[in-house]
């Protein structure tokens, strides 16, 4: 298939292969590292959506997880804010994947900004897929982002009921299974982000997971917001987070 010419900017500089096709329509992707083996760690990027994510600004990271021979995938499932379509296609493109490019059946989880909906509720439903969950800037409450009347028609509800049924689809409010199944977070977030506030979402989301019993290291970046820079995006500590918490599984 065609790729735009942001995808083109990003794979010119990856190392492997790199697959591009339709999963029961959706653009989805997956990359592999140079020397191919079974059961081969991987991390799931979202958000993937055709001609905007990824592109070269997530070169970098992606580079280092392929030369670390991990695989990296993603499907656009659209600006579904999470909703339970798009998580029922998230786990059959999780199959997909698993089982056609013989990737580990634990995943590490990548989510930037809004892709934080749609992992932490993926993440909710399938904790002992899960091997960690790695966030720049993400979205883990709905009320901060998009907020209840954008994201209500994502589910095919109005505002009222789905204010009356969010904690059945917000992250900060289903963490309890990956607290549970002891799944490490890392989260790298500016403390004057205006897009997605910190407090709201990251801070908000480690006080929770604590109190689960979770383990999470919030990294905060004085200044920072949601900003394409490379303290965000060539973050040696979000990095090694990812290879300690799939190291096990590598040769």
């Amino acid at each position: 298939m065609n790729v735009s010419d942001r995808v083109k900017e990003l794979i010119h500089i990856l190392p492997g292969t790199h697959h591009f096709y339709h999963f029961e329509g959706h653009y989805a992707f997956t990359f592999l590292p140079e020397r191919k083996e079974t059961d081969l760690p991987w991390v799931w990027f979202a958000p993937t959506l055709e001609r905007k994510h990824p592109w070269k600004l997530n070169a970098w990271m992606f580079r280092r997880f392929l030369e670390a021979k991990i695989a990296v995938a993603g499907v656009d499932v659209g600006e579904s804010y999470g909703n339970p379509k798009g998580r029922n296609i998230f786990t059959r493109f999780y199959q997909k994947v698993v089982t056609e490019y013989e990737l580990s059946s634990q995943v590490a989880l990548l989510a930037q900004s809004r892709g934080g909906l749609m992992h932490y509720n993926w993440a909710a439903e399938h904790p002992g897929s899960v091997s960690c969950v790695a966030g720049v800037f993400p979205v883990c409450d709905i009320n901060s982002y998009p907020g209840i009347n954008k994201a209500s028609t994502a589910y095919g509800k109005d505002a009222i009921e789905f204010a009356s049924d969010l904690r059945n689809h917000n992250p900060i409010d289903r963490l309890k299974p990956l607290a549970e199944k002891a799944v490490p977070i890392f989260h790298i977030h500016g403390d004057s982000d205006k897009g997605v506030s910190l407090q709201e979402n990251s801070a908000e989301l480690s006080t929770r997971y604590e109190q689960l019993g979770g383990t999470m290291n919030l990294l905060i970046i004085p200044g920072g917001g949601h900003d394409e820079t490379d303290v965000f995006f060539k973050n040696h500590a979000l990095i090694d987070f990812i290879l300690e918490n799939t190291k096990d599984q590598i040769d």
